[in-house]
């Protein structure tokens, strides 16, 4: 029963101790801010994965042996252009043969047994050229691969594809070149959604306005879809704009110290920042918003019941 009852004083000693200790008193103040004119955009973010158009490869009609790459990686090419020269397995046996007989023999068969060209059937640019002159290959091997143009394929959501649309502007902007922006356009939006890490995400193709050298198949970059704009509009923080009870609203300052009444607004575009302010504001009002800050109160003399006690300087005296 002692011990019950020295437990229990402790324990309504220290309710009264921390009660009283962190029993913080709110000290309201406010941060002024002024609606400013400027240019809000909402837009679908995402990553997005260079690509080709159409990727085409070259392959050879005959199996056979490679004389010659007439073009390399990154040369832009037009339709019926000559690209390489192949020998078939028939013509290059005969070459070989007649390499043991001298010269002329070459020279008759060059003359008789033609090499097979293969010939560009589109105006584009040489994206992979990975092998040599000499090497053997058979008609399923692509001795070059040609791209008409790169886009960047971007991966959106399926929570944000509904607010994506043909022609809608955007900005690109690559990992590897993150100084480089280049302007572009929704082209299309694939009709069938893929699973990525248990998301259904949507292909989208964006063409961009220009292809600067440094773009190259796979690299991976960030697209920002613009949505709608709004050029030279009032605009607040978020902070400033409170809703209660599917209302916005402001604290707007008005006339007399330290005054300020509550405003209804009508919000339009939102960004990561900033809220359209559509009406309710004018440019020269000033709005509020609180900032709180939290002080413990001053020591009234209490003491914490279970820390060390100093001994008051009398008593020392009187030891």
């Amino acid at each position: 029963m002692i011990w019950g009852g020295v437990l229990a004083i402790a324990a309504i000693a220290g309710f009264f101790y921390f009660t009283t200790a962190f029993d913080s008193k709110a000290k309201v103040s406010y941060r002024e801010y002024r609606p400013a004119i400027g240019d809000i955009r909402q837009m679908v973010s995402t990553t997005a994965t260079v690509k080709p158009q159409n990727r085409l490869e070259i392959k050879s009609p005959v199996s056979g042996r490679i004389d010659q790459i007439l073009v390399k990686e990154g040369d832009f090419v037009k339709k019926g252009q000559v690209l390489a020269l192949i020998s078939s397995t028939e013509r290059a046996a005969l070459l070989d043969a007649a390499t043991q007989k001298g010269q002329s023999e070459i020279d008759y068969w060059n003359k008789v047994y033609n090499q097979t060209a293969l010939i560009s059937p589109i105006d584009g640019q040489v994206i992979v050229s990975d092998l040599n002159p000499g090497q053997t290959i058979t008609t399923s091997d692509a001795v070059l691969v040609l791209s008409d143009r790169l886009i960047v394929q971007a991966d959106v959501d399926e929570t944000d594809i509904g607010n994506v649309q043909v022609g809608q502007r955007t900005e690109i902007s690559l990992d590897a070149y993150p100084e480089i922006s280049v302007e572009g356009v929704v082209d299309h939006i694939y009709y069938e959604s893929t699973l990525v890490n248990n998301v259904n995400i949507y292909y989208v193709d964006i063409l961009p306005a220009r292809v600067p050298d440094v773009f190259r198949s796979g690299m991976s970059a960030n697209v920002d879809i613009i949505v709608k704009e709004e050029d030279r509009v009032l605009t607040l923080p978020h902070a400033a704009v409170k809703m209660q009870n599917g209302q916005s609203f402001v604290l707007k300052k008005v006339a007399g110290k330290d005054s300020l009444k509550t405003v209804p607004v009508q919000v339009g575009l939102q960004d990561d920042s900033s809220v359209e302010i559509v009406s309710g504001l004018s440019a020269s009002d000033v709005v509020l918003v609180e900032n709180k800050s939290f002080e413990l109160p001053k020591d009234n003399g209490g003491s914490n019941p279970f820390m060390p006690q100093r001994k008051r300087d009398n008593q020392k005296k009187g030891e």
